[in-house]
């Protein structure tokens, strides 16, 4: 494992750039930074808030999940920070999907918070479909003795469509797509669960019926004290999803079998992308420590629509 960089202000949303370099938010800090090979860190845009998962669209703009805003409890110390999220701020400023000219740096708000009818506490993470539309999770916000319900949504990028398709979800966070497209995989934070949905159309679900309703396929959930955080998808199937808690990657099958466990050294190990030539170099958030660390990875990472 490599350290690419450091000092990065709780990094998640790592998107890998045909050039070699990968683009992530700050959450903490309210931006998006751009880190080359030689883990040089440049800024890219301020987007204010809590800028969270990030995906490419077929414009080549920067489309962002922006939660509104984490307080944060610092567990280290001023010269070895170690961040934890930590309910809503004062200043939230409300939940929002941004798109952003990494060329410029121009941020703007394509939804809201109300548009369509929707509910947008906490947008989180993002996957773009062949179609050109996305999906995205709201994992919501935690309040003193109170906790958002919220959903997965589908969004146009032309700001002609948003809509909550599936609902409820607890806290759903990483968000996925079979190679084929034809599954889309939320992970759930605090139940740490991974769910799988059959896709009808772009933007429908084909659910699954339920003693408590429509429903998706219960795939995966592991033992111990975890919590799934944001996933990615390899080229032959399999569900790799940031594990928090008891660090690390966990890699599941279509079939909800483990494959495998990868410990990380950060309890909030938040995120893996897949970059290289063949798809097997593994970009990895390290959250707490504010570190972006790549490693060899044994089977490619699927090329993600864009």
């Amino acid at each position: 494992m490599e350290i690419l960089t450091q000092g990065l202000r709780f990094p998640e949303g790592p998107v890998v750039m045909a050039d070699g370099s990968v683009i992530v938010v700050e959450i903490a800090a309210g931006c998006i930074t751009r880190i080359a090979s030689d883990g040089s860190k440049t800024l890219v845009a301020e987007t204010g808030g809590g800028p969270n998962g990030a995906a490419l669209g077929p414009d080549g703009k920067l489309y962002v999940c922006n939660n509104g805003g984490f307080n944060y409890i610092n567990g280290g110390s001023e010269d070895a920070p170690f961040l934890v999220p930590h309910g809503q701020p004062d200043d939230y400023s409300g939940g929002r999907i941004e798109r952003v000219d990494i060329t410029t740096g121009t941020v703007e708000i394509l939804y809201k918070d109300g548009d369509f009818g929707c509910v947008l506490r906490g947008p989180n993470d993002i996957v773009f479909d062949a179609d050109g539309g996305f999906w995205f999770t709201d994992h919501g916000k935690n309040r003193p003795r109170e906790r958002d319900v919220t959903g997965v949504f589908y969004a146009k990028t032309d700001g002609s469509l948003l809509k909550e398709v599936i609902f409820p979800s607890e806290n759903p966070n990483g968000i996925g797509l079979s190679p084929d497209g034809k599954r889309l995989y939320v992970a759930e934070t605090y139940t740490c669960k991974l769910w799988a949905y059959d896709i009808a159309a772009p933007g429908e679900i084909a659910f699954t019926p339920g003693i408590l309703g429509p429903q998706g396929q219960f795939l995966y959930s592991p033992a111990g004290y975890k919590y799934f955080d944001s996933l990615g998808v390899e080229e032959c199937g399999n569900i790799c999803v940031a594990t928090i808690g008891e660090a690390g990657i966990s890699v599941i099958s279509p079939e909800g079998e483990l494959v495998e466990f990868v410990p990380m050294m950060d309890p909030f190990t938040t995120n893996i992308a897949f970059g290289g030539d063949d798809m097997k170099t593994a970009y990895i958030c390290l959250s707490a420590t504010g570190q972006l660390v790549k490693m060899n990875w044994s089977r490619a990472g699927l090329r993600l629509e864009n």
